[in-house]
C-alpha cells in the first residue's frame, strides 16, 4: 500500500504552455488554448496571453484565477500611468511593475509567472520574464513558461535560430508548442501566435489535438 502521496504545484493546477521568441526586426509569443484542473478539460478556447498595448503581450502562466486578478490589475495600473504621463507605458516599466506587484505580495503570493515582449520604438525586440515572488530576467534569444516548460525548452533549442523571419519565426513558434504540448496531458487544443512587426500584429490559429 502507498506511502505517500505525490503532491501537485499550484502552478501546475490549471496548466500552461507559453513560448516567447525573437526573429529579425520582429518578436512572437505563443499559447496553448486549454484550460484543466484535476486531471478534467474545463474549456478548450482559454486565452493566456493579451495585447495590453500596440506592441505589448503579457503572457500569464499559472492558477487561472491569479491570473485573471493579475491582468486586471496591471491593466488598471497601466491605464493610471497613461493618465499621469500622457504618454503608454514602455516593457521596461511594465517589466518592473509586474515585479513590484508580486514581490508585495510575497508572503501571499500571486500564483503567477509573467513573461513580457514588445517591439520597442527603435525596433528593438524587448523580452522579460518573472517568477512569482517577483525575480526578474531579460533574454535577447526565447523563453518559456507553463506546466511543460522542460518540453518547450527541449524543442525551442532545437528549433530556434538567430535572425528568423515574421513567417519562419511563426512556424518555429507553431511547432514548437504542436510538438511539447503532444506529450503533456494539461495544455493543448491548438496554439494562438502573435507576431509582432514594425507594420503591426498577426494572429494566427495552429489547429492541434483535441483530445
Amino acid at each position: 500500500r502507498p506511502t505517500h502521496v505525490l503532491a501537485m504545484s499550484i502552478m501546475q493546477q490549471n496548466g500552461a504552455a507559453i513560448i516567447a521568441m525573437v526573429g529579425k526586426d520582429c518578436v512572437g509569443i505563443a499559447s496553448d488554448l486549454r484550460l484543466s484542473a484535476h486531471g478534467q478539460l474545463l474549456a478548450a478556447d482559454f486565452p493566456k496571453v493579451f495585447q495590453v498595448s500596440d506592441t505589448i503581450f503579457v503572457g500569464l502562466p499559472g492558477l487561472a484565477t491569479d491570473m485573471q486578478t493579475m491582468l486586471n490589475i496591471v491593466k488598471f495600473r497601466m491605464s493610471l500611468y497613461e493618465l499621469r504621463e500622457e504618454r503608454p507605458m514602455p516593457a521596461k516599466v511594465l517589466s518592473h511593475l509586474f515585479s513590484h506587484l508580486l514581490y508585495e505580495r510575497r508572503f501571499a503570493p500571486y500564483f503567477v509567472e509573467p513573461l513580457v515582449i514588445a517591439l520597442e520604438e527603435d525596433g528593438k525586440p524587448f523580452l522579460s520574464s518573472s517568477d512569482f515572488v517577483g525575480a526578474t530576467g531579460f533574454v535577447d534569444d526565447f523563453m518559456v513558461g507553463g506546466s511543460c516548460s522542460p518540453n518547450l525548452n527541449s524543442m525551442c533549442e532545437s528549433l530556434y535560430r538567430p535572425g528568423l523571419e515574421p513567417d519562419d519565426l511563426f512556424e518555429v513558434l507553431a511547432q514548437c508548442m504542436m510538438n511539447a504540448t503532444d506529450r503533456h496531458a494539461k495544455v493543448g487544443n491548438g496554439a494562438v501566435v502573435h507576431i509582432i512587426t514594425k507594420d503591426g500584429v498577426t494572429t494566427r490559429v495552429a489547429k492541434g489535438r483535441q483530445d
